[in-house]
């Protein structure tokens, strides 16, 4: 796929969302009374407005009636990058009450640093690492605190599983639960959960337009429209067009990667602000990408190889990363009470991807046609269906004060995949995704919870929480050694919460999480124990300065039973039979004054091998066993430590200055599953992707009506190696400097 298949610009998204939207918006919905938008803390005190308003009436007959206060229950927008509310626990509540670590990127913060995508987003997040396209798994793919998150992305606490790239135009915040979550989230793996945090209808008029254009041919637009209807009901557009190229190419041919990215969503809102509050949307995007996996790792020096420059780039034009994705979703809550709600979600998921990309050759250069590198090809839908309704309420009993939840989620999956053939021949590859390869390979599968969980203050600023869930998942298969898997499964989380003052907050927790074998569609020929963690943490977390500097740290022990392959094509299911990662981690985020703003974070951690892994051979059935040598080993692609740091500080008038940097150290890449381990004369010697850090820079004009940003990424313009296929075959490198300019506009 090419660009010009593409629309050029986003102003034709933007002008058919106003066209759509505001016209809807008739002569009521303009006479209607404005309602003023307040804090989470204001109550409505209709009663009160009433009786006020009777005795102004009897005194005088020219009256205005008085504004109603509208208590708002949703997330709200953020100010700053210091969070302040999150509903990663399931429910709303401030990330300083949560026993757990949690790191979340806002809105503002996201604003600044110019970022588009889910990954560009997590760069922010210390303790992760990127993996490039494993095995058939492409797409948003990470390592945090040392373990796979495959299949623990979620958007708005629903499970988000796709293999695709997200973007970030219709996300208010990311937040970033760390350690096992299974008790809230169903099965999962242990390095934490990374929910997505949608924009929805707000009671106001605010539209802001942006338009930029950078080097590699940078060019985006997005636009984000809301408009108030009536006292309670808002409609809200987000659209977004994105063009991208690349610094490596193919030097046979001249193209190179490229990104080629849009999406609109809509949302509507009824009873906002009431005890009876809807919210209708559907979220749409597509990406027609020239995917790039980067270069091989020289066998004997085990780093990235310099027998061609990092620049070089073995696919062509031909290959291509199709994606459509639509998500519709209801979410409808009902108040009891102010302290008792209902919250139930349902949602429809249709994941649509085809790809066919090029690997690297060690050896050989590419040619025009891309005939030099491997093949990776697959064509999938995905779709799914959820059913999530949460119970929340507080109470007091036998002199205590409780916190429950209660829930039941139901999800459905039906999966296919497939690989891609080529029309053409080796000398002239012909691409296509229509047309299918090989022995599809079926999924269906359904899934049932429940889970309860209660928080109590036994005494004064002492609080004790436990929470358990059961999870069921039935599914069939189209492989005819395994078709059929019948599995269930209890987790649990505990925590200890001392909170002395509202800027103070210690606690040890625990939690544990669960994955069956053949979680996301693998299966083995003989059923092995399913995945499981454990994770220990112990933390605290200060507020400083009023409350606008928050400031953690967590130390913890994460323990993974059973760790099993992410590669859809690996032979060897289980890569280690027991590893563990201990860790500890801080982080900064808020206002130190008024203009000075950052957001920090710092990781350490030491990943390690128990108990090598043992397999059954899926034609023969006999037991395997991985090098005994790799027990004591450090982990694949966990750097020992990561470091980020972004701050911005407001000067002069209405001019912001901005920088940071993102460092990660080496990583390591290679089959923890294999007979014959990575070994050089008995010495551990795996594939390394060596350690970087890479400065980004920004400086902004700010009128209330308008802006001008610069931002500058990669400032030194280092080669930097930014992702690694842990199985150890290649890296992909990270953008060279790259300038954007974006202009912004308010009405």
């Amino acid at each position: 796929m090419t660009k010009n298949t593409m629309p050029r610009l986003a102003i034709n998204l933007i002008a058919l969302a106003i066209s759509s939207a505001y016209p809807m918006m008739g002569a009521a919905a303009d006479e209607a009374t404005k309602v003023e938008p307040t804090s989470t803390e204001q109550a409505v005190d209709k009663s009160s407005n009433t009786k006020k308003t009777s005795n102004k009436v009897a005194d005088n007959t020219d009256q205005t009636l008085p504004a109603v206060n509208v208590k708002s229950t949703s997330q709200q927008t953020q100010d700053g990058y210091q969070a302040t509310k999150t509903r990663v626990g399931k429910v709303l509540q401030d990330p300083q009450d949560v026993p757990q670590a949690i790191t979340t990127v806002t809105r503002s913060l996201m604003h600044d640093q110019q970022v588009g995508s889910l990954r560009e987003a997590l760069r922010n997040v210390s303790g992760l690492s990127f993996n490039a396209a494993e095995g058939g798994r492409s797409g948003d793919n990470f390592n945090l605190r040392g373990f796979y998150t495959f299949g623990d992305i979620y958007l708005d606490g629903i499970r988000d599983t796709a293999q695709y790239n997200r973007e970030t135009f219709n996300l208010e915040q990311v937040d970033v639960l760390r350690g096992s979550a299974a008790m809230l989230f169903g099965r999962g793996q242990a390095g934490g959960v990374i929910n997505q945090v949608s924009k929805i209808p707000q009671l106001q008029d605010k539209n802001t337009v942006t338009g930029s254009f950078g080097t590699n041919a940078y060019l985006q637009g997005t636009g984000d429209f809301n408009k108030q209807l009536t006292d309670t009901s808002a409609i809200r557009i987000n659209v977004m067009h994105r063009d991208e190229e690349n610094w490596r190419s193919n030097p046979a041919s001249g193209t190179g990667p490229e990104l080629h990215r849009e999406g609109i969503a809509l949302s509507y809102g009824l009873g906002l602000g009431t005890d009876d509050e809807l919210i209708l949307s559907h979220v749409y995007t597509k990406t027609r990408d020239v995917p790039d996996y980067g270069i091989s790792f020289d066998g004997t020096t085990k780093k990235p190889t310099t027998r061609f420059p990092s620049s070089t780039f073995w696919g062509n034009g031909n290959n291509f990363d199709d994606s459509d994705t639509n998500v519709s979703t209801a979410v409808y809550t009902h108040k009891f009470s102010p302290d008792t709600q209902l919250r139930t979600q349902i949602r429809y998921g249709n994941y649509e991807r085809a790809y066919w990309a090029k690997t690297p050759n060690l050896t050989a250069a590419p040619t025009a046609s891309a005939g030099t590198g491997g093949n990776v090809t697959r064509t999938s839908d995905y779709k799914t269906t959820t059913v999530q309704s949460d119970l929340s309420t507080k109470f007091d009993l036998l002199g205590m004060k409780h916190e429950a939840l209660a829930g039941v989620e139901y999800l459905h999956e039906n999966s296919y995949r497939q690989g891609l053939l080529n029309l053409g021949t080796t000398a002239a590859p012909v691409y296509n995704a229509d047309v299918v390869s090989g022995t599809p390979t079926r999924f269906k599968g359904n899934s049932y919870a429940l889970y309860g969980q209660d928080t109590i203050e036994f005494i004064p600023d002492w609080k004790i929480l436990f929470g358990a869930r059961r999870d069921q998942l039935d599914a069939d298969y189209s492989s005819t050694t395994s078709p059929s898997l019948s599995y269930g499964e209890w987790s649990y989380r505990s925590g200890l919460s001392w909170q002395p003052t509202k800027q103070q907050h210690y606690y040890l927790s625990y939690s544990d999480a669960f994955s069956p074998t053949a979680d996301l569609y693998q299966l083995t020929v003989t059923p092995l124990p399913p995945e499981t963690s454990k994770t220990v943490e112990l933390g605290a977390k200060w507020l400083f300065l009023d409350g606008d500097l928050a400031f953690r740290t967590a130390l913890y022990r994460t323990t993974k039973d059973w760790e099993r392959n992410t590669d859809l094509e690996a032979t060897s299911a289980i890569l280690t039979k027991k590893r563990r990662t201990d860790g500890l981690e801080f982080e900064l985020t808020g206002k130190i004054t008024d203009n000075w703003e950052v957001f920090s974070g710092v990781s350490f951690m030491d990943a390690k091998i128990l108990e090598p892994a043992v397999n059954v051979n899926a034609t023969t059935g006999v037991t395997t066993y991985a090098d005994p040598r790799l027990a004591g080993q450090t982990a694949r692609n966990t750097p020992a430590a990561t470091f980020n740091v972004w701050t911005t500080y407001e000067f002069v008038e209405n001019w912001k200055i901005g920088g940071g940097v993102e460092a990660k150290g080496g990583r390591y890449g290679y089959q923890p599953g294999a007979a014959t381990g990575p070994f050089t004369n008995g010495v551990f010697n795996p594939n390394r992707a060596p350690g970087y850090a890479r400065m980004d820079a920004m400086v902004a004009y700010e009128q209330p009506k308008w802006a001008v940003r610069l931002n500058v990424f990669n400032l030194l313009d280092k080669v930097y190696y930014d992702s690694i296929y842990d199985n150890g075959g290649f890296t992909v490198p990270g953008n060279r400097r790259t300038a954007i300019v974006t202009t912004e506009f308010k009405f």
